[in-house]
């Protein structure tokens, strides 16, 4: 099954997502990265991002994506409770500003500051039973805490992503598979679980040669697991 089928079928096994109308609102944005980033990360950042407009109109963050992604190979569809095996654990995403106080997957809060997103998957273990069906998330690490844009070892990303939250705890944010012909940069809502995210178009490289079309990711920066 080509695996444009096999993410339409997991969408189906999700809960209705729909467009956010009158939740929050995605606008574009062609902004400098922040400068709070080393200078290696910013020069891989693309200058067009997007803000999220909370209900109220006010801002809670701003998101920018990294050019290239380096990938394992082209998308494909998932393995087991992996959506998205072909990105690379510890990789560079992107980077959110927050310019208020967020919270992640685990309702940990996220204070105002410069993070970047780094692709991860949670550990096969008995405290994640019942978190999520897949494994899939962003983690964020502070922009004080990098050095540059190569993939983190696992227990170094989640040490540094322990420190956006400021606990003993990764900060994570859920990420998950969206319905064929959602654009990025679009919003996302799933009112049975009261989830809201943003569809990122991921531009992704194998072997150094660019993928043509951008891959969209959700990322859910308003939801929390199951209780």
């Amino acid at each position: 099954m080509e695996w444009r089928a096999v993410v339409c079928l997991m969408v189906a096994l999700w809960p209705a997502v729909v467009r956010a109308q009158d939740a929050y609102k995605i606008e574009p944005i062609k902004e400098t990265p922040p400068s709070e980033l080393p200078a290696a990360i910013a020069e891989e950042l693309s200058s067009e991002g997007f803000r999220i407009i909370r209900p109220d109109g006010q801002t809670l963050a701003r998101v920018w994506l990294r050019q290239a992604i380096p990938a394992r190979s082209a998308p494909s569809g998932p393995e087991g409770a992996v959506q998205f095996p072909f990105l690379v654990t510890g990789e560079l995403l992107g980077v959110i500003r927050y310019e208020d106080e967020g919270h992640d997957y685990r309702d940990q809060a996220i204070v105002p500051g410069v993070y970047t997103i780094r692709f991860g998957l949670h550990p096969v273990n008995g405290d994640h039973l019942g978190v999520s069906p897949y494994r899939d998330y962003g983690l964020l690490v502070p922009a004080a805490a990098e050095k540059g844009p190569g993939p983190l070892g696992v227990k170094d990303l989640e040490r540094q992503s322990a420190e956006a939250a400021g606990t003993n705890h990764p900060a994570v944010l859920l990420l998950m598979t969206v319905p064929s012909g959602q654009a990025g940069g679009s919003a996302l809502r799933d009112e049975e679980k009261g989830f809201s995210g943003i569809v990122l178009p991921l531009r992704l490289k194998v072997d150094d040669e660019l993928v043509p079309d951008p891959f969209p990711v959700g990322l859910i920066f308003d939801g929390v697991a199951a209780q």
